[in-house]
């Protein structure tokens, strides 16, 4: 995993993942539209296990404004006073899961991601100490789950689908993982690190 996100760093430029719109309107809109965008950073939070490393995840209270349900990482806007964007997604980690920001090593960075909430996200990729209990903070976050790292690195667990909008056929991602379904920008960055993976594979 150290290996396949050797170079990546939050330093700008940094690199924006591809959002694959039809007729290449990322292309077209993106310089216009990323300037307008809201820094914010998640905490894609690796935990070592017994049984091996899985990435842990959140579904979102259903009282929360905006993508209520929704599965996600711990994370959120990025204050004045966050001297990094890792700094901002072990803080927001800590208050949804109880992570201690101490038992984070930052290892990575996946490719920012714009959201259609007009954010602009940093996902930093954090290996967990065995943290023994993770606290839900029940304002924001309604289940704290956990899924193996092979099965969010193989894009074979990957479906594309598509989203008419307005006229407009929308690709995006989705995996289902038992009785959970992980799409949207969480689904869209765990795609680009499959990618990131697969690239260090096929160099090895």
């Amino acid at each position: 995993m150290r290996a396949a996100l050797a170079g990546t760093s939050e330093s700008p430029p940094r690199p924006v993942a591809p959002l694959e719109l039809p007729l290449r309107l990322d292309k077209l809109i993106g310089p216009l539209l990323f300037r307008d965008l809201k820094p914010a950073a998640v905490l894609v939070p690796v935990m070592r296990r017994s049984g091996g490393l899985r990435v842990l995840l959140t579904r979102r209270s259903e009282s929360l404004r905006s993508h209520k349900g929704q599965i996600s990482f711990p994370g959120g806007r990025r204050e004045a006073s966050d001297p990094s964007a890792a700094a901002a997604a072990k803080r927001e980690a800590e208050e949804e899961t109880g992570i201690p920001p101490a038992a984070v090593e930052v290892i990575g960075y996946l490719d920012d991601y714009p959201t259609s909430t007009r954010y602009l996200v940093t996902p930093v990729v954090g290996l967990v100490e065995d943290v023994a209990e993770v606290k839900p903070c029940a304002r924001e976050v309604a289940e704290i789950f956990e899924v193996p790292l092979a099965f969010v690195t193989d894009p074979a667990s990957f479906e594309r689908k598509i989203l008419s909008h307005e006229g407009v056929n929308v690709p995006f991602f989705e995996l289902n993982y038992g009785a959970r379904r992980i799409w949207g920008a969480t689904a869209g960055m765990l795609w680009n690190l499959s990618q990131k993976f697969a690239a260090h594979e096929a160099k090895a």
